[in-house]
């Protein structure tokens, strides 16, 4: 279990509209005593900055299978940079190619999560992470 209350912030950027991944994370993250606020699908980098900064939390998870992560990612980091959130942890998890990972992680994702990662190591991160 937490020790501390860790606000998420689960998102889906894009077009993209399977959720099923973001849905099963998010409730993990509740189970293990984390506040979790899912936007569901088809948000905006705007809209998931905005909910970030209203809801002031400590992580946001994006979730994405379309492959845009490339355009949509770094619009969201420097939303929540321009926003004063840098401090926030953001990871993303979905399919996102091995070779796109070190450009993320360049741009400040944190983690990236692939297909197939436990429930249990993606709230491991966060924990330590935060």
């Amino acid at each position: 279990m937490a020790t501390r209350d860790i606000k998420v912030l689960i998102a889906k950027p894009g077009l993209d509209g399977h959720d099923r991944g973001a849905k099963v994370v998010a409730r993990a993250l509740r189970e293990n005593g984390m506040e979790v606020v899912y936007t569901g699908i088809r948000q905006t980098p705007e809209m998931i900055v905005n909910s970030a900064v209203e809801l002031g939390v400590d992580v946001v998870g994006l979730s994405i299978l379309s492959g845009a992560h490339g355009d949509l990612f770094p619009r969201i980091l420097e939303g929540l940079q321009n926003a004063g959130m840098s401090n926030v942890l953001v990871i993303a998890g979905g399919i996102i190619p091995d070779s796109d990972k070190k450009g993320l992680e360049k741009i400040g994702v944190a983690g990236v999560f692939g297909p197939g990662t436990s429930t249990r190591d993606v709230i491991k991160f966060i924990e330590e992470s935060t």
